[in-house]
């Protein structure tokens, strides 16, 4: 130990791990003080009676951050706009809730002069990358424990045991033990069943969906909704101005209630391996599609191409919890300078679990129906293309005639 730990900040959610990290913190580092935050981004309920369970477990303070508004306009709506999604599926809402949460952490550390900062990401998964990054760019000095990797605790049954001898109540048990991470973007359901491939989620079991329900039980009649975007950001649904928060809540109603945004995926994880997840991004859904019709008449097929194969390094930099940096920065800037016409309305039709496009209008659209229309018109000269097919397929007819008379000889 590279010094006496008397004090350490606990990355702290009142889940299973972090829950029995305060009592085990305390009789590893000699009854240390432990001081807990709470990243509010949205998790609803499951910050109820949250400090009183925190100072009952050892805890000497428990900080809950309101993070909800700073989390949506300034992580989600600009990966919303950078079209960034994981491996085709993952809205990644786990991941880019992390750097924010990990950035507040290392400042209340600093605040209180803490020896250490702690969190109970398992040495498995990809949590621990994002939250120990974000730490390192705001406490680069700070020591950091990470219990998961160290101590003799090896499966969740274990960690049931520990809390169970601990006195430390649990809202889980044995059998509906899934491992779930929520906040206001979405719901992550792991483990269990889930974990072979070859299972089909329950999506019709009760309690197993929270934000929405199953595409079989949604209505059979459709719903409408127009969302309005300015310069990529989205500011109202049919035609009544919303704040962040509200607007997303808005959507994850609308989506969720005809079966929007669900996705089973086995997706690779940065620390090597295959995870099988199946996430709950109802309004999510929406808004990323919503977003890319839009871009469809507002940008230039160039850039359109450009930052189309950028939005896949855009995900892998979000997934694997590399916010902080100069290449995100940068990707950023560009990403805001594309979407300085990404301004006007698009029409969806929500129908058991499908987005269903039903018009786009912008006052910055590039698509000009005299040039396009399959009717008479008087700006397009059809016999130009003549020319263009010559120029544009010039090197496969070289290459044909060279292939030929190589072939005869």
């Amino acid at each position: 130990m590279a010094k006496e730990i008397k004090k350490v900040v606990l990355a702290y959610s009142g889940g299973l791990d972090t829950s029995i990290i305060i009592p085990w913190l305390k009789e590893n580092y000699n009854n240390c003080e432990v001081v807990a935050v709470s990243g509010d981004v949205g998790q609803g309920t499951e910050l109820d009676g949250l400090e009183e369970k925190a100072l009952k477990t050892g805890a000497s303070k428990l900080y809950i951050e309101h993070l909800t508004e700073e989390f949506i306009t300034d992580y989600v709506f600009p990966t919303v706009q950078a079209g960034a999604i994981y491996e085709n599926r993952y809205m990644l809402g786990t991941s880019f809730a992390r750097p924010i949460i990990g950035k507040r952490i290392a400042e209340i550390a600093l605040e209180e002069g803490a020896d250490a900062i702690c969190h109970g990401c398992t040495g498995k998964g990809n949590d621990q990358v994002r939250f120990e990054l974000a730490i390192k760019a705001f406490a680069p000095d700070m020591e950091i424990i990470a219990p998961w990797r160290t101590w003799d605790i090896k499966s969740r049954d274990e960690e049931i045991e520990y809390a169970e001898a601990h006195n430390i109540p649990l809202k889980i048990n044995r059998e509906t033990n899934y491992s779930k991470d929520k906040n206001i973007w979405h719901l992550s359901h792991e483990g269990l069943d889930l974990e072979d491939p070859a299972n089909e989620p329950t999506y019709n079991k009760e309690g197993f969906l929270e934000m929405g329900v199953s595409p079989e039980m949604a209505p059979d009649k459709a719903t409408y909704l127009t969302i309005h975007f300015e310069k990529g950001v989205p500011t109202s649904i049919d035609g009544v101005e919303l704040g962040a928060i509200e607007l997303v809540e808005k959507l994850n109603e609308l989506g969720g209630a005809n079966g929007i945004g669900l996705a089973d995926l086995v997706e690779n994880r940065l620390v090597g391996m295959k995870s099988r997840g199946v996430y709950e991004t109802p309004g999510g859904a929406i808004l990323y599609h919503a977003h890319e019709v839009l871009e469809t008449i507002t940008l230039d097929k160039e850039t359109a191409r450009v930052k189309q194969y950028l939005g896949i390094k855009f995900a892998d930099i979000v997934y694997n919890g590399q916010w902080y940096t100069p290449l995100r920065e940068a990707m950023s800037a560009f990403v805001t300078e594309t979407q300085k016409t990404v301004t006007g309305d698009v029409k969806l039709k929500l129908y058991k679990g499908n987005i269903i496009n039903a018009g786009v209008t912008s006052p910055y659209t590039l698509y000009d129906e005299e040039v396009a229309t399959f009717d008479e018109d008087d700006v397009y000269d059809q016999s130009d293309s003549a020319g263009f097919i010559n120029l544009f397929g010039l090197p496969i007819k070289v290459k044909a005639k060279l292939d030929q008379k190589r072939k005869n000889k």
